[in-house]
């Protein structure tokens, strides 16, 4: 019987993945804060431990407490129990810390490669679906599909572009309000959520 190995990557691509150097410029006004935080956790991480099952450990944690709420909610009208929204932005909290102390981890290892950035790059893919998922459940989108499908467009958009220049420049660019802001918005609207229920998102002012 003979079998054959289907390449995912051709041979110019892996050559282009052999030669890549790790080039990353950051303005954005989170990542400045949360910069000594992030130094204290990847610390406190064992040396043994591999860059990669950082990455993936959080991956994990985001998917399941979002899977949560969607469970609850999965038309995104239904309105979720508080804790299932106040899990998923512990989830999202978890997996934002993970994310940015898996490349500190492999600095600190000695381990840093292209792969290891495909890999981490790829998790993000993932979990850019289920954030904004677990984000158009915690307002009860659901009742306005066509602004659902916008938002969820716009999130996965905006990551194939930045990876997209990425690609094409050499050089990972963050802006003032970025990638980090964005997490953190949704872990508040999240947190709202938990607090006061997702019909808070739904309700009318009234003007005297």
């Amino acid at each position: 019987m003979r079998f054959y190995r289907q390449k995912l990557l051709t041979e110019a691509q892996l050559k282009r993945l052999g030669e890549h150097q790790y080039s990353c410029q950051s303005v954005s006004i989170l990542d400045s804060i949360l910069q000594p935080y992030w130094n204290w956790l990847v610390s406190k991480v064992p040396i043994w431990l591999a860059p990669n099952l950082i990455t993936i450990l959080g991956l994990i944690i985001n998917i399941l407490t979002a899977l949560i709420l969607i469970w609850y909610a999965p038309d995104a009208k239904t309105e979720a129990p508080r804790w299932a929204s106040a899990f998923c932005a512990l989830g999202l909290f978890i997996y934002q810390s993970l994310d940015a102390i898996d490349g500190k981890q492999a600095r600190r290892t000695g381990t840093a490669n292209p792969l290891g950035e495909l890999f981490d790059h790829g998790c993000d893919s993932l979990s850019t679906v289920f954030v904004a998922l677990s984000a158009c459940i915690a307002i009860q989108i659901g009742y306005y599909p066509g602004w659902m499908f916008f938002q969820c467009f716009c999130a996965m958009t905006l990551f194939y572009c930045a990876h997209w220049q990425t690609y094409v420049s050499g050089t990972l660019r963050f802006g003032k309000v970025d990638v980090t802001e964005a997490q953190f918005t949704i872990m508040s609207i999240l947190t709202i959520s938990a607090i006061f229920g997702s019909t808070i998102w739904s309700t009318k002012m009234c003007y005297v």
